[in-house]
């Protein structure tokens, strides 16, 4: 049979009755919890949604970075509806449970590092930024955390504080939580030292050395250092290639910890298992969540064993930390990973599409920059390429061209002038170039 086609739209996007879902939604739901595609989706499967008026649009969303196995995969749905049959819930911090115990082993095994590591489960990634900091601070007797400017850590107060961007995840809500500092990161597109690499010699490393510590706080204070290896919500900001080395040397010459923030990262997002190993590091704590089992909730932190042999009874975790359903959907995930050779799928993808935006990079005056790792990959708009001068209502414009369109993509960036894409690591190779093809038709109508 031939295949359908896609996306197929039988309405205007967005239709008749995902407008009349929005106009409830907003009767009853708050505007803080915002909404970047108006449309309302009854199912999905694989790369491809389909909203409440019966349109067929791929995705290039994965639900930020969650669903990168592809929307209902059946191998996990049955996972799902098995454990459901056995246990749903029983809490880790009353009885003991095998999914848990199995799982915990995984990650402590297909985590960076040979030496002796723990990990413990929650339930967001927000969650998972909090008991970091928690295991830091009772391991260390070091209060302070240093983060980044333009990063993201989640939306709890700790996890919040820890962001390095105030509009819109901050506002209204000071004061935050003592003891966090920020430093610029490698943004090297828009350097906030002026210089260039390689001839900057990483002056935003240098920096932390020179001014932070001199000026903010007493090192010897530092318990860690927090870090996304890509920036993802600032924009997918990848640093060159020695940057995290010269940050550890810096971190280890003052015996401060590494926290490597992998959350929307993880589980061959970058074209490898995780994005840390592009930069041959081993983080002393590493946070996972999004991909980890496919849409349910579930978050993750692996520690050297030095940092969480000792933590304090009934400190750690939480009532739902460690679902039984999602963590026999994270075994699954990870055997399926391995199993269909996804990080070495999520490499070739990278190449395929870092390849076209390039050349539309070269193609339009409104792209200043392409970027990122792998498939995580992003370009920034700029009123031209000279100036730099940040566009956010091309990528606006973009985004809304591209739904209209069939294709579902999402904003970043400090500006809000960045498109960012999130297909599915499963999506077939006609699905993405179509994909592809919308996105191009829409930059050059808005060029």
């Amino acid at each position: 049979m031939p295949k359908a086609k896609v996306p197929n739209l039988i309405t205007e996007i967005p239709g008749p009755k995902s407008k009349a879902l929005l106009a409830e939604r907003n009767e009853f739901v708050p505007p803080g919890v915002y909404l970047t595609q108006p449309i309302g989706i009854a199912e999905s499967k694989g790369a491809l949604v389909t909203d409440v008026d019966g349109n067929t649009l791929i995705d290039f969303t994965s639900g930020i970075g969650v669903v990168s196995l592809g929307h209902c995969k059946q191998e996990i749905v049955d996972t799902i509806c098995d454990q459901a049959g056995k246990l749903i819930h029983g809490c880790i911090h009353v009885v003991n449970y095998e999914p848990y115990v199995k799982l915990a082993e995984a990650m402590v095994k297909v985590t960076p590092g040979k030496g002796k590591k723990r990990a413990m489960f929650l339930n967001s990634g927000s969650e998972a930024v909090e008991n970091a900091v928690k295991l830091i601070r009772q391991g260390t007797k070091r209060p302070n955390i240093l983060s980044f400017e333009n990063s993201f850590h989640g939306r709890t107060w700790m996890a919040m504080t820890l962001t390095g961007k105030w509009d819109p995840y901050k506002v209204g809500f000071g004061p935050f939580v003592p003891g966090v500092y920020f430093t610029p990161y490698a943004y090297c597109y828009r350097c906030p030292f002026h210089v260039e690499y390689p001839s900057c010699d990483y002056a935003c490393i240098h920096h932390i050395e020179k001014s932070i510590f001199k000026t903010q706080v007493d090192p010897s204070t530092v318990g860690a250092i927090i870090a996304e290896p890509v920036q993802g919500e600032g924009g997918f900001i990848a640093p060159p290639p020695e940057y995290f080395t010269e940050l550890k040397k810096l971190a280890d010459e003052h015996g401060i910890k590494m926290i490597i923030d992998e959350v929307q990262t993880g589980f061959g997002r970058t074209g490898k298992m995780w994005a840390i190993e592009h930069y041959g590091i081993e983080p002393d704590v590493m946070i996972m969540a999004k991909a980890i089992a496919s849409g349910l909730p579930l978050s993750c932190v692996v520690a050297k064993d030095e940092l969480m042999k000792d933590t304090y009874p009934g400190s750690m975790g939480g009532t739902y930390g460690g679902n039984p359903i999602s963590c026999a959907t994270g075994l699954k995930v990870l055997e399926i990973i391995k199993r269909e050779k996804i990080v070495e799928k999520s490499a070739k993808m990278g190449k395929h599409l870092r390849s076209r935006l390039d050349e539309l990079k070269d193609k339009y005056e409104i792209i200043g920059d392409v970027r990122g790792l792998g498939p995580m990959l992003a370009m920034e708009f700029v009123m031209d390429k000279k100036s730099k001068t940040p566009n956010p209502d091309a990528s606006s414009k973009v985004i809304k061209s591209c739904l209209t369109s069939g294709l579902m993509i999402l904003k970043a960036g400090l500006y809000n002038n960045c498109v960012r894409l999130h297909p599915p690591l499963t999506i077939e190779e006609d699905i993405l170039d179509t994909g592809m093809d919308i996105l191009e038709k829409a930059v050059k109508k808005v060029s």
